[in-house]
């Protein structure tokens, strides 16, 4: 077969795999897993919600959305790792060796493989012919979505053959029932006019790899989307040419980023800048009365040194220095939406994964996948406060080496406390959460009578079903940012790892915690640090009683 030419590289589609409607969501006070289905004793209150919710949607975002997030992604692997781990156990309860499998199958009317071990997760590679534009790509990645494939690599070129256009190669993976019926399916497309498998082999467990080194985060690019304007037809820039060819050229940036090199200044375009300029303002009016004390604090800093203006789209490469200077995080150019696993243990390096482009001008009050405006105006005046910049980072921490299942929660987690979290401040709430700090109407929403609020709990919060479709049914409230580091604290403290760690940021590297001379040195660490604060302790009284004898 010929070298494809390459359009696109892991894209990760999974969306649909664990819908949550936003209008049926409910919650209880239980650490139990939630019900999707409104209770039969608030009937007024579920639909009052509804009907409230919708009306917020209308006004907001002018139409319904779909969020991506890392617990999609965190969820889709630990549903295969989990069947990869069922079946290799029955097969060596069975005294089965663990061979490769081969499919026989053919095109159109061709035969398929037997039809035993459909329910076992397998990687695939296919070849698609289509009948018409690429555009008819969308409706192939679509049909893998509702499928729950995942696609995990996609190549095309012009066909080879005059009976099609364009030949497009997956390699993708799922449940071999659900690939051969989705293939079933796209074979009857008038669009299709062939489908190839060419290979079908069983999955292979993975040990679990993470960063030691922060060069090591160059490795870290594994994309659940990279082109979503590309792939998705609901997506506002999905038939603007030149609005998705801007996207590949600031992603194809982000991609060849190497650590320790400035990062790539963009030129931004008048129109991306209006959309800035739209956002902007109107959050700004919000800020004094919906956002926390210390995103308010941070972000009259970053207008004082010049680093926001509503006239400008600040460069990652300025803010970055300035959170650098504030709390030592720093900012890494992304092309998409990282793997949840990928993007927590970048946090553990006080590193932050940050978009250059900007949502579809169509659109701007609400962007349904992270941008540069979310990341600027939400994340960063947060990064930029000690205490937050800490929890974030001890997040990062706590995910190292963490099963798939602990990845989950700990994505879980992050939705609703660093995306969608809220607050007390003086005897009200506030929100702290970037998803709602970076969108006029996810912000008046939060505060408004409309959602429900819960006291944050972190063992609680990890298993809530979420919603991605529009605005939050739900936000957990904590009671400062230290009582909810504390909680994390506890709760990551009874999950399994292989060992702890901690970060030294001379080296900007991980220290396992596992043999005598690495305590030692933590040891040492700590006294040292003890006594610069006894130290300090005995200044402050020497000056205090010098000024009561005065």
């Amino acid at each position: 077969m010929e070298m494809f030419s390459n359009v696109f590289t892991k894209c990760r589609r999974i969306i649909n795999q664990f819908p949550i409607d936003a209008s049926t969501t409910k919650t209880s006070t239980d650490s139990s897993p939630k019900s999707t289905v409104p209770s039969k004793n608030e009937p007024a209150v579920a639909s009052n919600r509804t009907q409230q919710s919708r009306l917020y949607r209308q006004r907001s975002h002018g139409g319904s959305w779909r969020r991506k997030s890392l617990i999609e992604d965190a969820k889709f692997e630990t549903v295969t790792n989990a069947e990869f781990e069922r079946v290799e156990g029955r097969r060596l309860s069975q005294g089965e060796l663990c061979i490769s499998e081969e499919v026989e199958t053919t095109n159109g009317d061709g035969k398929s493989s037997p039809e035993e071990g459909l329910d076992t997760v397998r990687n695939f590679t296919l070849i698609v012919s289509l009948q018409e534009k690429m555009s008819s790509l969308a409706d192939v990645i679509k049909m893998f979505d509702l499928s729950k494939v995942a696609i995990e690599h996609v190549e095309s070129r012009a066909s080879q053959t005059p009976e099609s256009k364009y030949e497009i190669l997956l390699h993708c993976v799922g449940i071999k029932g659900n690939l051969l019926h989705c293939a079933d399916v796209l074979r009857q497309n008038s669009r299709v006019q062939n489908l190839t498998i060419i290979s079908d082999s069983s999955t292979e467990k993975k040990d679990i790899w993470f960063p030691r080194h922060i060069t090591d985060l160059d490795k870290c690019t594994h994309l659940i989307t990279k082109f979503e304007p590309e792939l998705d037809t609901d997506h506002p820039g999905f038939c603007d040419k030149v609005y998705r060819a801007r996207r590949k050229m600031i992603a194809d940036l982000a991609f060849d980023y190497r650590d320790d090199t400035p990062i790539p200044r963009i030129e931004y375009l008048e129109e991306e800048i209006e959309t800035w300029r739209h956002v902007y303002r109107a959050l700004k009016k919000l800020y004094p009365t919906h956002a926390c004390k210390e995103h308010r604090r941070v972000f009259e800093m970053l207008e004082n040194e010049n680093v926001y203006s509503e006239n400008k789209v600040p460069q990652l490469e300025d803010v970055s220095n300035f959170l650098k200077r504030k709390t030592g995080f720093q900012l890494r150019p992304v092309a998409g939406l990282l793997s949840a696993r990928d993007f927590l243990a970048s946090l553990a390096f006080r590193v932050f994964q940050c978009t250059q482009y900007v949502r579809h001008s169509s659109k701007p009050d609400h962007s349904p996948e992270p941008d540069c405006i979310h990341e600027l105006l939400g994340h960063v005046p947060m990064l930029a406060d000690p205490d937050f910049a800490e929890f974030s980072q001890e997040i990062g921490l706590s995910s190292l080496g963490s099963s798939d299942e602990d990845i989950e929660k700990f994505a879980t987690l992050y939705w609703f406390t660093v995306e969608f979290g809220l607050v007390k401040e003086d005897g009200e709430i506030r929100a702290y959460g970037a998803g709602a700090l970076s969108s006029y109407g996810e912000l008046m929403h939060s505060l408004s009578d409309v959602p429900q609020r819960k006291e944050f709990n972190a063992a609680t919060t990890s298993v809530q079903e979420y919603s991605d479709y529009d605005l939050q049914p739900i936000y957990f409230v904590a009671e400062s940012f230290e009582d909810m580091k504390e909680k994390m604290r506890i709760y990551a403290s009874n999950i399994k790892r292989p060992c702890e760690f901690r970060y030294d940021a001379f080296t900007q590297s991980l220290v396992e915690l596992t043999s005598k001379d690495a305590l030692q040195s933590m040891a040492k660490n700590i006294k040292g640090q003890m006594a610069c604060l006894q130290r300090a302790l005995s200044h402050i009284e020497m000056r205090t009683t010098a000024l009561c004898v005065s």
